[in-house]
């Protein structure tokens, strides 16, 4: 049975709290109490640094069972290296314990910057590396450099497959949208609709066996909320993949002013809950 799974893109936002977060909350118990009100997060430290094998141990064992996260890719390997020369950096990243996240670990998000245009060649040579399996992330981070000696983690546990969302910001992307979808679809990965207040394109295609939106702002890049009709709108968009069998993920990252959390709990009430999860505790504001 296909899921919605809704929440936030981070949690730790100094503005929050006192507005979402309680006042007096403990800044360790913010994860514990962001992911009792949503049904997935985006995990986004994992785009600017590696992180260590205890934090993403923390981080699923902080969270509710059938809690998913997706996981931002890093910024090295879309925005440093630009989609070049990553084998290594692909390999030190899922060495660094992603996989010890294990039945938490949801689709893994790939955002490109604004600068790469679109580049057929390139881009199938790169979708063409990412692991289709937590086995195959396994293998292909045991061959990671002398910066994880020390550091790694990389147990399968038990195999499933891995999904992969890429998210676009060029505007060539729009003129190649079809050749686009076509290599996602080519590799399994999905197409990344992304509301960015017109600044970047929204590609709203269905290229994999899942859909995953993310939703910046409608009227302000980052600031703006969803008022109700907005946000039936996203709801009429993902019970349309989840009619047709497909998992869909929305993440609000509005988080400027503090709509985000608000946004994707008014979002969550009006879509099935993933059944493996209580219902969300009310919060404050």
């Amino acid at each position: 049975m296909a899921d919605a799974r809704i929440g936030i893109s981070g949690w730790r936002y100094a503005g929050w709290r006192g507005v979402f977060y309680p006042s007096g909350l403990r800044q360790a118990d913010e994860l514990a109490y962001a992911a009792a009100r949503m049904t997935s997060i985006e995990l986004n430290g994992s785009f600017y640094a590696l992180q260590r094998p205890a934090s993403w141990q923390r981080w699923r064992d902080g969270t509710p069972d059938g809690f998913v996260f997706s996981v931002k890719g890093p910024r090295f390997v879309t925005h440093v290296k630009r989609l070049r020369d990553v084998d290594a950096p692909l390999a030190n990243f899922f060495a660094s314990g992603v996989l010890d996240l294990g039945a938490k670990l949801g689709p893994v998000l790939w955002q490109l910057p604004p600068t790469l245009a679109f580049d057929a060649e390139l881009l199938d040579a790169f979708l063409a590396r990412l692991p289709r399996s937590r086995a195959d992330a396994a293998a292909l981070a045991s061959r990671h450099d002398e910066r994880m000696s020390g550091r790694a983690s990389f147990a399968v546990g038990h195999d499933a497959p891995l999904r992969h969302a890429v998210e676009v910001r060029h505007p060539s992307f729009e003129d190649a949208a079809d050749r686009w979808a076509g290599l996602l679809e080519r590799h399994g990965a999905a197409s990344v609709t992304a509301d960015t207040a017109g600044k970047y394109p929204r590609i709203d295609r269905t290229t994999a066996d899942f859909a995953y939106a993310r939703l910046h702002g409608e009227e302000e890049l980052y600031a703006s909320g969803y008022d109700d009709d907005s946000l039936d709108r996203w709801a009429a968009w993902a019970r349309a993949h989840l009619d047709a069998g497909r998992d869909a993920y929305l993440f609000f990252d509005n988080d400027v002013k503090v709509r985000a959390p608000f946004d994707a709990m008014a979002l969550i009430a009006r879509l099935p809950r993933p059944s493996a999860l209580a219902p969300p505790g009310p919060a404050s504001g």
